[in-house]
């Protein structure tokens, strides 16, 4: 089959360095990366990642989104215990 492929410039130039390292032609270069690309697609699908949830178990009144602002006063609450001893 003849057809035109527009390359990225890092792609040709990869494609060029190769030609020139093993002395092939485009056709084989091209053919080669096409062929060790599909056949990595065809391979068995990936294992579905799953996350399972984890109750915190946070005591009522605690907002979660604001978790970082928690810590800040807490810290603040500490610093202020270590300067009034």
């Amino acid at each position: 089959m003849r057809t035109t492929l527009t390359l990225e410039p890092d792609v040709a130039q990869r494609i060029r360095r190769r030609m020139k390292q093993e002395g092939l032609s485009l056709k084989r270069v091209v053919n080669d990366a096409l062929r060790s690309g599909l056949a990595e697609a065809d391979k068995a699908p990936r294992t579905r990642f799953s996350v399972e949830p984890y109750a915190c178990r946070f005591k009522a009144g605690i907002d979660l989104d604001r978790l970082n602002q928690l810590a800040d006063e807490m810290e603040a609450e500490e610093a202020a215990k270590s300067l009034s001893r």
